[in-house]
């Protein structure tokens, strides 16, 4: 006896990249036997064996019901709009990677039942590929090529070509197709050019570029000495700037002190006894420094009559003093002063 038979070829796994659209089919053929209405169910099976199928969409009673799976809703069709054709296939856009799993379409139509699983994965295709430069771009130099993508689903492989100049890769050169990187070794100047890396997976490609410029070394030793000798003069204006300020540090500090010195060491006021007594001393010591020549032109003034310590005794009682007959030589301008000394008579007595 003929009963209900699925006729579309059956594909356990379908790849499709997130955002496209894909197709699970589903196509059947009635018998004259199945007498009762036809029912079409796609499901969701659970990769937790313990949780229940999910009903995605369903055709029962010459009606379409699309509202059990709101992860899916406004995303999922039947392909054919009258699935009675004999084409229950479903139709799911803008796929996501969550939609990754097995899918069951289930025919009824009593007493005929009939089922078929397909299983979808949902790829991301490679996107944000970065390509860099690792290492010294110096001749002699060994260069690393890197690329990486920032999204996509493994396994992603890499491949690195030259797009300007020469077309192939240099002869030393290495590539890791599963990390991406690119190693040149003991650069030289003809390695110089655009180099293009592709990332890809079986769902899409994805690609950058980089420009690498291979020059000679740079004079490292220049750079060190300019340097050093800028640090030198630098800490040396440093040096002079601190050498400075102590100086003038010191300066204020000692005029502080001298200062403060000359204050503390002023005398206090000599008393008028003092100062009759050192008159006489200096008179006495400027009398013996006198030449006999020197003394003919002063006053014969009695010696007995010379300043004495009597200027000790109180006011009314000090011995008056005779005028000199002979004014004394203006002594200012020789530099000596003039004092009062004895004078001697022609027959040598002192008068």
């Amino acid at each position: 006896t003929r009963s209900l038979s699925i006729t579309s070829a059956e594909q356990s796994t379908i790849e499709k990249a997130q955002g496209d659209k894909v197709t699970l089919p589903c196509t059947f053929v009635l018998s004259e036997e199945d007498e009762g209405p036809l029912d079409i169910e796609w499901v969701l099976i659970p990769a937790d064996n313990q949780k229940k199928e999910q009903i995605i969409i369903m055709y029962a009673v010459d009606r379409i019901y699309n509202h059990y799976y709101a992860a899916m809703t406004g995303r999922m069709q039947f392909t054919n709009p009258d699935p009675r054709s004999g084409d229950g296939s479903l139709d799911i856009l803008n796929l996501k990677s969550a939609d990754t799993g097995t899918y069951q379409c289930k025919v009824k139509k009593a007493p005929g039942v009939q089922s078929q699983k397909i299983q979808l994965t949902v790829l991301v295709k490679p996107a944000r590929t970065k390509c860099s430069i690792e290492g010294s771009q110096e001749i002699g130099k060994d260069v690393i090529l890197k690329c990486a993508s920032q999204e996509g689903s493994p396994l992603l492989s890499y491949d690195w070509r030259r797009v300007s100049g020469r077309q192939e890769l240099p002869a030393t050169s290495m590539l890791n197709k599963n990390t991406g990187e690119l190693l040149l070794k003991n650069a030289s100047q003809d390695y110089s050019g655009t180099y293009n890396c592709v990332a890809s997976n079986r769902v899409g490609t994805d690609e950058c570029s980089v420009e690498l410029n291979v020059t000679p070394p740079i004079n490292t030793a220049g750079i060190i000495a300019g340097a050093i000798i800028g640090t030198l003069l630098g800490l040396s204006v440093l040096a002079f700037l601190v050498f400075c300020c102590c100086k003038k540090h010191r300066e204020k500090k000692y005029e502080k002190e001298v200062h403060h010195d000359i204050r503390e060491d002023v005398p206090p006021p000599k008393s008028r006894s003092s100062t009759a007594r050192s008159y006489i001393g200096s008179n006495r010591s400027s009398l013996g420094s006198m030449s006999p020549s020197n003394m003919e032109g002063y006053t014969k003034t009695p010696y007995s009559q010379v300043p004495s310590e009597d200027f000790e005794r109180p006011p009314g009682q000090n011995t008056t003093f005779a005028p000199s007959k002979v004014a004394a030589p203006n002594l200012s301008r020789m530099g000596a002063v003039p004092v009062m000394i004895p004078a001697q008579s022609k027959d040598g007595s002192i008068v």
